[in-house]
């Protein structure tokens, strides 16, 4: 006796790819917009300031049409703690890099120092580097809890220094308090944001090795 054919279409039981599941390009293109939005008004605010900058100004920068930043942003205020947020998630986690790379080799906080301040110096004047100025001056137009969250991403990137420059007091090429050389070292290399011009006479790398000696004494014993 013949069975009649389901009203249903039949189930397809073959076996799914594991993994997540791949982006769509519509997925893609929407992350790729979202890094010029946030990219364009890193720029924009570092150059114009946070009040002067519309999202018109920030769109036009991306190449979108002006109501595009609502698409991926509630408003302008959440767009600008993007920039800052991203920017100093990406510091921390170059920086857990270096200094993962640096855990291969024998101990010398001397030399770890110097990445860090290497690598300070890239956060601060290199490449993606916009959202730096705009951490120091804008951060007024933050919400508390923004403000508190950005205080928490920062400790991290500043703990790291610490275990490195007491090491350096230990072996007493750090005299003064581990807290408060940190806490100055990281001013002085900060204000480089006001003064360094990229092509001048002194390369980053230059300021690094500056900056080690005026704050680190040669270990002559």
């Amino acid at each position: 006796m013949p069975v009649a054919a389901s009203a249903h279409p039949a189930e397809d039981f073959s076996p799914r790819p594991r993994g997540r599941p791949r982006k769509t390009a519509e997925g893609r293109d929407d992350g790729n917009r979202r890094r010029e939005l946030v990219a364009g008004a890193a720029r924009l605010f570092r150059q114009n300031g946070f009040a002067a900058t519309s999202t018109r100004d920030i769109a036009a920068a991306a190449g979108m049409r002006s109501g595009s930043p609502f698409y991926h942003f509630k408003s302008k205020g959440d767009l600008l703690y993007a920039v800052m947020e991203e920017g100093m998630r990406a510091a921390v986690d170059k920086q857990a890099a270096v200094l993962q790379a640096l855990a291969a080799q024998a101990p010398d906080p001397r030399r770890d120092l110097a990445a860090l301040i290497r690598h300070h110096f890239d956060v601060l004047l290199g490449p993606g580097s916009d959202f730096i100025p705009v951490m120091l001056y804008e951060a007024r137009s933050l919400t508390e809890p923004q403000r508190a969250s950005l205080a928490l991403l920062q400790a991290q990137y500043e703990a790291a220094w610490a275990p490195v420059l007491a090491a350096l007091h230990a072996a007493g090429q750090l005299r003064c308090d581990v807290k408060l050389a940190r806490l100055l070292m990281l001013g002085a290399l900060n204000w480089s944001v006001q003064w360094y011009k990229p092509g001048g006479a002194a390369s980053p790398d230059d300021l690094a090795d500056a900056a080690l000696a005026l704050f680190i004494q040669e270990n002559v014993g």
